[in-house]
Parts: C-alpha cells; structure tokens; sequence
C-alpha cells in the first residue's frame, strides 16, 4: 500500500493547474487509441499458461540471503532496479498515462516489469491493480529469471527444451524482444553452473543465463501499435490483431539496449577494459560480465552453496541515481527487502557504474577548448529508457586570480534548470501525423511513449565498433548529430574567454529531468502516480545529477587529445593480435611515436593512415580499418620480439587534424598470411 504523502504547497498547486492546461491539448474521439489485448500479444510464454506456480523472492531468500551481504544474490538483487520493477513511481505514473493514451497498453509494460503476476493472469486488468503486494511485484523475480528456456535451440541447452519450445502455441521469433520470454512449465531451476549433490530443488545447467540474449528479452523494447512503412517511418497499424510480422525492426523502437550491443565490438570478442567493469575479469563481453561481475564467494547459505571464483555478484548495476531510495521511502521494508544500508551501498554502486562508463579529456586548439567524453561501455551513452534521462558537459573557465569568467552548462539545484548553452546527450522521441491526427495531440517532441512513432533526435554516444547502418537497421540511429564509423566518443567545443588561464569540466548525468517529471505530474488525470512521483522527486532532491567524469586543463602547457584505439585486430597465427600503441605527445615537439608489440617476430609490415574510420574485410578474416585518403606512412621490420617503434613527425600548424592509423603485417601462420592491428585515432594538438 502506498503511504500518504503530504499535501502539495500553494505554489506547487499553482504549477500543476498551468501545466495541466498547457498540455490538455483537445483530442478527437476521446483522445485515446481504441487498441485491444490483441495489439499487444506477443509470442512466448502466455498469460494464463499452465505453469507450475512461480514463488515470490522472499522465498529464494531462505537460502539465498542474509548471510553475507558482499556477494549474497538476494539482498543485492533485492536493491536494484530490476528487483524493484513493478514499484517503481516513475515507472507507475509513465504507465498512467500509457494506460490513458491506448487502452491495455499496461500489458506490453507488465510483462518485464511484474512477470510473476503477469504470467499469473493478474495484470489484467492492465492498470495493475489486480497484482498483489507479495510476488507480483517483485520485478524481474529470482524464480521467474531461472526458470527462463533459451528461445534459440542449441545442443547444449538441457534436454527438455525442444519439447518446451515445441509445445509452444506462439514461438518468439529468435530474437526476442519487449518480453517475449518461454518459462519452463516445470520447476526446473536454471543457472549458468552445475550443482555437485544437490537435492534441494530441481536444477538444470543453462548456457542461456551467460548470454546476452537472455537480458535482450526485456532490453529491447518496440511499440506494436506502429509498423514500419517502406520509406522508414512508422504508422499506426490495423487495430485488435498481433503485429503482423513481430519483428522487433518493423515496431517502433522504444529502447534499444540490447540491440546497440548487438552491433558493438563487445558482441564479436571480449574488450579489455582493465578490470573497470569486470570484477574478476579484466576483458569483458557480454552485459552480465559488467552488470553482474563476478567474485569470490557462494551463491546460498554455508553448507549449501560451493565458493566459486567466478560467482556471478547479483547487482544489476545501471545509471539511476534516485528512485530506489524513493521506493524505500513508500513501502514496507518487510515487502520490498530494502533497508538504510542496502539502499545505500546500492545507490554508490549505481554512481560507480556512472564513473567507470566513460572518460572525459580537455584540450585546447585555435581558441577553444575541445572536451572529449569517450563511451567505455557496451551500449549508447545514456542507454536504455529515454524519458527524462540526460548526460551533460558543465564547463568553467577561471583567470590566473581564479576568478570565474564563463560557465557553461550550469544546473541551478534549487530549480534543476539546467542552461542550453552545452553538449547534453539525450534521445527525444514525438508524436507524428496520424497519432496527432487520432488523438488531438500537437504533433511533435512528445513524453506520450505509447502514442511516440518518430525518432526526432538522439545524440547518445555510441558503443565501440559503432556503424551508422548497423544502427539504423536494428532501430538505433543517430538523429540531429553525426557520428561517423567506428566513433565512440564524441567532441564538444567551447570558446575561450582571451583571459583564460585554466578550464575546469565535469560531466554529469540525470536520471529524471524537471520537465519530464512535471509532465508525469500533469498529463496524468486518471491517477495519483503522476503526483506522487512528483512529490518524491522533488522530496529526495530533484534527481541531482551524478558527477561521472572530471578533468581539468591548464592553458599554459601544451596539449593534445589521448590517441584512441577502435575496431578488433587480428590474431596473428591464432595467437595474440598484434597491439599498436604510442609514446609521446601528439603534437609539434612532443616525441611522438607508434610502436608495434606482440607481432610475429621479424614480420615486415605497413603502417597506413587515412583520413577517416572504415571496416571493410581482410583476407584473413579481420578488418581494414582506415579509409579515405590512405597513404603508406611507414614499411618496417618487427624485431626478434615482435616490436617496432615508428616515429611520427608532426609539422607545426597542424593542430586539430584527425589521423587513422593501423599497422598489417605478413604473418604465414594466419589465414590468408596477414595480421592486422586495431585502428588507432589521433588527433593532433598544438
């Protein structure tokens, strides 16, 4: 039950009465879609299906927590996001309006969100008041997560699943998306190991729960009201039948985490990142490698469960920064499995995961100071829901008396109005013709995510191995900004005041923006949850943003951008891919040098460089990866180690150029008798 919360002051009123107004835009036929339960059937598992019955965590719990907190699955499912789903008050009043601007469209959200009441049959009706306090809203349930069937068969998935996949009446299409999941009809509980003596519960061991597709069941989420028409855009479809085809690149793309990693570098091979998302593992892959990384310890109580070295750590970690504690505050730790401290060390984890995506580097050329954020993760940069979620530069520059002269992006706490005058990353989704038509909505940028079709702006960073049709295929293009191939990091220019000494940036991130939040407050007429949002939101602090990542440039010393490694190099002979890296600064005077390890000894090679990214196949089954006007800058002769050094001389009043470098090397014992390097972009300072 949700708590009462104290009235609104006189002003907030004063608010809510301008904004409703302002958004009560007069709507034809009652300003709803007409759609049906049918519009939103997906394939799967149904509601309703015979299933032996999925139990509420606090049950997995008994063994499962309250026995070590550092790496016990329960109370660190418990405190993410994930295991808080169905409680979430942003998610209930964005859910609100769904339910106001498309009848039953709650079926396509409940479905991830509460899939124990769900699959129980309780989310109808699809406003979720039917769902009990206890298990059906547990979110992403342990019991309903474990007992998921991989959709794709394979040979080493446990015997029983083709007769499961079989028996299905509606089998989802491979690539699965916005919660077309298969549930074992059994209680047959799945996990990524094989249990020694055990006889607790019935177990199966499931390549499934390592794959990122699993986690693309709910990751990827299309709207199928909307189909894909032959120029691109989306329309609203027939109405009271299934999307025709399912294919999630024919519905309109809500969310495409999984997608934009399934177009990554990260989903052809591991990326070493140093150990910065991985726990135990240094390179990484797949999205349970960085959101579940792995430790030291046992997965149940003492006596019950094995230490392994690669336990799995249940924390689900991701970007939001407010609403967990905002759900503490409103229900019973006795239902939720929350406490101060869990919500705490939750909370910093979340802030952890904000500061390890990405890097932040300033430099200074032609009079302005150039501040580069580069995505370290496996998707776009912010990912996954939209609404409301931004990511920022705030930019300061001071005079030798440290004085302020200019700041850019400045956020006021007070307001949480933040200054248009900077790099904001963000995605905005609208409203087209035939909806507005429909509904008597303005057509435009729009919050309404039921009644959106038109992508009408998203400049998110995009992961490595980035492609712009890749991207655009799988629903996940750039719009209103340029990225080329291969790019993921992205560049904000600022000018610089002539008294300058000294630059200070930071980039933030917010989880939920004043203006979405004042929307949820006033386009929900049918609800408390729009108000109660609000009410939290601006009761825990706005949303403050989260400090990622902090640099600083003195003006006085000369500077140049870090050289960026891009694409994947080429096992030389089936061993280690030949590394090319650099010494020196990349500017006039600086010592610059390209150097060359683990190559084949006393290979002779080329370093090209171009003048732009490309990827483009090698006989050897890599990638070229400069294009545009490549020229051959050195031929060389790797030592008995398999290194070279390669000096690079750099002409004064080249500042600014953007190079693409990689090295190819003759190496018999590859396919096709070459190695490759990765790319390497270097863009040159003063």
């Amino acid at each position: 039950m949700q708590p009462a919360l104290p009235r609104l002051a006189a002003p907030a009123l004063a608010l809510a009465a301008s904004l409703v107004a302002a958004s009560s835009s007069p709507r034809s036929s009652g300003g709803r879609v007409p759609s049906t339960l049918a519009d939103f059937s997906n394939p799967g598992t149904q509601a309703g299906a015979s299933l032996t019955p999925l139990y509420s965590s606090q049950v997995c719990a008994a063994c499962h927590g309250y026995y070590d907190q550092r790496f016990e699955p329960y109370e660190r499912w418990a405190a993410s996001m994930m295991g808080q789903a169905s409680r979430d008050p942003i998610f209930r009043a964005a859910l609100a309006i769904a339910e106001q601007d498309a009848d039953f469209a709650g079926d396509l959200c409940w479905r991830c969100h509460a899939p124990n009441g769900w699959l129980a049959g309780r989310a109808n009706p699809t406003d979720g008041s039917a769902l009990n306090d206890f298990g059906d809203k547990d979110g992403v349930a342990c019991h309903f997560c474990h007992r998921l069937v991989d959709p794709v068969p394979a040979a080493e998935n446990p015997p029983e699943d083709p007769g499961i996949l079989a028996g299905l009446a509606d089998p989802p299409n491979h690539e699965v998306h916005s919660g077309e999941y298969v549930v074992d009809p059994q209680d047959r509980r799945r996990g990524p190991f094989e249990l020694q003596n055990f006889y607790l519960h019935d177990w199966r061991t499931s390549p499934f729960h390592r794959e990122a597709l699993l986690c693309g069941t709910c990751h990827d989420v299309s709207n199928p009201l909307f189909e894909r028409q032959s120029d691109g855009t989306y329309a609203l479809g027939s109405l009271d039948r299934p999307h025709p085809t399912d294919d999630k690149r024919d519905e309109f793309p809500l969310e495409r985490t999984y997608s934009e990693w399934a177009a990554s570098d990260y989903a052809r091979a591991p990326i070493e990142t140093g150990g910065r998302f991985g726990g135990r593992r240094s390179a990484v892959q797949t999205c349970q490698d960085c959101h579940m990384p792995d430790t030291r310890g046992s997965a149940a109580v003492p006596g019950l469960g094995s230490v392994r070295d690669d336990l799995p750590q249940h924390d689900l970690n991701g970007a939001n920064s407010w609403v967990l504690a905002a759900i503490h505050r409103s229900y019973p730790e006795s239902e939720t499995g929350l406490s101060d401290p869990s919500v705490e060390r939750a909370t910093e984890r979340n802030r952890s995961m904000l500061r390890r995506a990405a890097d932040l580097e300033l430099f200074a050329i032609g009079g302005q100071v150039i501040a580069r954020v580069v995505n370290q993760g496996g998707h776009k940069l912010p990912s996954g829901y939209g609404e409301g979620r931004r990511m920022w530069l705030n930019l300061r520059c001071f005079d030798g008396s440290g004085n302020l002269l200019v700041e850019y992006g400045a956020y006021d706490p007070q307001t949480a109005d933040l200054t248009p005058d900077t790099r904001i990353w963000r995605v905005d989704h609208g409203i087209a013709a035939d909806v507005a038509a429909a509904t008597g909505l303005p057509q435009g940028p729009s919050f309404h995510f039921a009644l959106n079709s038109v992508i009408e702006f998203d400049n998110r960073i995009p992961p490595r191995g980035f492609s712009n049709q890749a991207f655009a295929e799988r629903g996940a293009p750039v719009v209103g900004a340029s990225y080329p191939d291969e790019h993921y990091w992205d560049e904000a220019a600022f000018a610089l005041p002539p008294q300058a000494t000294r630059v200070e940036a930071t980039l933030l991130h917010q989880t939920t923006s004043r203006e979405y939040i004042e929307f949820l407050f006033a386009a929900n007429t049918t609800t408390r949850d729009g108000r109660i949002a609000y009410e939290l939101w601006e009761g825990l602090g706005k949303s403050a943003p989260v400090p990622m990542a902090t640099a600083e440039l003195d003006l006085a010393s000369p500077s140049a951008p870090t050289p960026i490694p891009y694409g994947l190099a080429v096992r030389a002979g089936g061993g280690v891919p030949p590394r090319l890296g650099w010494i020196g600064r990349a500017g006039p005077g600086g010592g610059f040098a390209l150097t060359v390890k683990e190559g084949p000894p006393h290979a002779r090679g080329v370093l090209l460089r171009g003048d732009a990214p490309l990827r483009t196949p090698l006989p050897n089954g890599g990638w070229k990866l400069v294009g545009g006007t490549v020229v051959t800058e050195a031929q060389f002769t790797l030592d008995g180690a398999g290194g070279a050094t390669i000096p690079i001389p750099i002409d004064p009043g080249h500042g600014g150029e953007k190079r693409y470098y990689q090295v190819i090397l003759r190496d018999d014992a590859s396919p096709g008798g070459l190695a490759a390097s990765a790319g390497l972009h270097v863009e040159l300072g003063e």
